[in-house]
């Protein structure tokens, strides 16, 4: 399979150089990925770098901890979109999460959402499923799911515990079918990548996704 329409582009070291965002726009325009997922500082150049492909433009927010405030996550959601971004990658409070605080995780998503869906931008809530038990995981598939946000993601790719395929199925299983998922951290090789998409992933973030992308044409005779 061709995996490079599955795969965001993704560099969020906190030592990015802007010869770095240039290096991965102009690989993701070669290659056809899905999109270039940036900090928020690289936004405007990233979007200048893709212009003229279907490249699009994500960066995070509230990464990767996500404890900020709901008030400061809009801050960074609205400068975002002023740049030009196209989907955003937001990080829940994982806090509340783990304190059964459910109705706070409500209150911000059903904050959150309407301000990147008046703008028709795409937004991915981020979950980081590796420190979460099944039971949270489930109830993060029923709040997102009911907020209608378009994906779910499975990792900011700084928990010590990243993708998994049984987190991706569980989520599959208990999300509707309209809400993709995004898989992310530690997704190195394409063996791994489509294993990944097979439990029902239908984007990957990935800061490997040259040598999967090659590995992919290995397997499979070319692209």
């Amino acid at each position: 399979m061709n995996i490079a329409p599955y795969i965001d582009h993704t560099i969020l070291k906190p030592t990015t150089l802007i010869s770095d965002i240039e290096r991965i726009c102009n690989e993701a325009k070669e290659y056809g990925f899905a999109a270039v997922c940036v900090p928020p500082l690289f936004i405007k150049q990233a979007k200048g770098l893709t212009k003229d492909s279907n490249v699009k433009t994500a960066t995070v927010i509230g990464f990767p901890f996500g404890y900020s405030a709901v008030e400061a996550k809009i801050a960074e959601i609205i400068l975002a979109m002023v740049d030009g971004v196209d989907e955003l990658d937001v990080v829940i409070n994982i806090s509340a999460i783990k304190n059964n605080d459910w109705q706070f995780l409500a209150n911000e998503i059903n904050n959150i959402i309407p301000i990147i869906k008046n703008k028709n931008k795409t937004i991915k809530v981020i979950i980081e499923s590796g420190i979460l038990t099944n039971d949270e995981i489930i109830k993060c598939c029923d709040i997102y799911g009911a907020a209608g946000v378009d994906f779910m993601k499975t990792s900011t790719g700084y928990a010590e515990k990243g993708a998994t395929l049984e987190a991706v199925a569980l989520m599959r299983k208990h999300l509707p079918d309209s809400i993709q998922i995004k898989a992310s951290g530690g997704i190195k090789t394409y063996n791994f990548a489509k294993e990944l998409i097979d439990a029902g992933a239908t984007r990957l973030g990935c800061s490997s996704s040259i040598a999967i992308v090659t590995q992919s044409a290995e397997s499979n005779g070319g692209y």
